[in-house]
């Protein structure tokens, strides 16, 4: 596996703002899936039930809750590389989680005439692709994400499994802080995870967007 992309953390796109464009509508659906979960009442994103749980304790927004979370796994990142932490995964988890903020207060769902059922497998799916569009723009590439790509290039784990290991810590955390917990915290541990290379390969394969966070996906 390539480390160019890890090593020096999220990077610019090469040439044109066609990479930020795919970036910034990765955050945009990210956080879109992430506001169904929540709406759906079937139990959110481990990131969230973290958030969710931690505002029941202080007094702040999601987006500084993540943003919080962002900065804890950017100094592992760092710490691990010997590097100077870097600032656009920050930035990503703030925005993601100031839209959240934003959806959750105008309230979009409401005039969604879907099953909760089908909101949360739609989610899901948000989830998941939105992910995939972040990694590959190389641009900001979500602080979990960065240290997830980390451990697949230390320890040689599989990019699911170190996920889904950091996202089960976040779980367990905001579980025992009362964030809400639900099959749709299964469906995202399971499905999410698991789906992000899939639509990366289908990205690179069928709209032809090059992979500048996880180049290797790209090679026979």
């Amino acid at each position: 596996m390539s480390t160019s992309t890890i090593a020096h953390g999220s990077r610019r796109p090469h040439g044109t703002g066609h990479r930020l464009l795919t970036y910034l509508a990765g955050c945009l659906v990210f956080s879109s899936g992430s506001y169904l979960f929540i709406y759906s009442d079937l139990g959110t994103d481990p990131l969230d039930v973290f958030a969710l749980g931690l505002l029941k304790h202080v007094q702040l927004t999601v987006g500084v809750a993540q943003a919080l979370i962002a900065a804890l796994c950017i100094l592992v990142w760092a710490a691990w590389y010997r590097r100077r932490p870097v600032v656009l995964p920050f930035v990503t988890f703030f925005l993601c989680g100031s839209v959240i903020d934003l959806l959750r207060l105008t309230d979009p769902g409401r005039f969604l005439p879907l099953p909760h059922v089908v909101l949360m497998l739609l989610a899901t799916t948000l989830c998941a692709y939105a992910s995939s569009l972040i990694i590959m723009s190389g641009v900001g590439i979500r602080a979990m994400d960065l240290v997830a790509l980390a451990i697949v290039d230390k320890w040689g784990w599989p990019f699911w499994a170190a996920k889904m290991s950091m996202e089960g810590i976040l779980l367990g955390c905001g579980y025992l802080m009362g964030g809400p917990v639900g099959v749709g915290t299964v469906c995202f541990l399971v499905v999410v995870d698991t789906m992000i290379q899939p639509f990366m390969r289908a990205n690179a394969r069928v709209l032809r967007i090059p992979n500048l966070g996880m180049p290797s996906l790209e090679k026979p």
